[in-house]
């Protein structure tokens, strides 16, 4: 590692630490031409990911994206950002386990819908509306069905 004050690369690692997340080193250095110090960090490479559309096209697979639908389809509703935050964690952290380059976005939207499910079942329709691409009520009645349903029976269904 070159030294940012006098471009030497001739240093010594003084103490490293995990970041706050586990992901990351924070590395603090010494450089031993100058007696600075600076710090440095450590991170794996990240794994790109694409998604896979309906019509073929791949685009790159961003928490952002999953975030701002979920935000969207949460709006007004008596969810935390920190309940976001971890149904978005829970998503993301599926992806990297299961998928080694690609996803479908139909496997993508159908996981964030099963998570949502389990937070707020408005969101979830919501939500199911924008990415099933609900054409009319019946679309709505469709998928409000297995809900209306499982309140009847007083037992709270998961997934789709």
């Amino acid at each position: 590692m070159r030294c940012p004050f006098c471009r030497e690369d001739n240093d010594r690692v003084i103490d490293s630490r995990l970041v706050e997340d586990g992901f990351h080193i924070r590395r603090r250095r010494e450089c031993l031409n100058c007696r600075r110090r600076y710090s440095t960090y450590e991170r794996p490479e990240a794994i790109t990911i694409k998604v896979v559309k309906k019509d073929g096209r791949r685009e790159q697979f961003s928490s952002d994206k999953i975030r701002r639908g979920v935000e969207r389809a949460c709006g007004k509703r008596p969810v935390s950002g920190e309940q976001i935050d971890q149904l978005v964690a829970a998503v993301v952290g599926h992806v990297y386990a299961e998928s080694d380059s690609e996803i479908e976005s139909r496997t993508l939207g159908e996981l964030v819908m099963k998570h949502l499910r389990q937070l707020d079942q408005v969101a979830f329709v919501r939500f199911a509306s924008v990415y099933r691409e609900f054409k009319d009520v019946t679309d709505f009645v469709h998928e409000l069905q297995p809900i209306l349903e499982d309140r009847e029976s007083g037992s709270p269904r998961t997934g789709h």
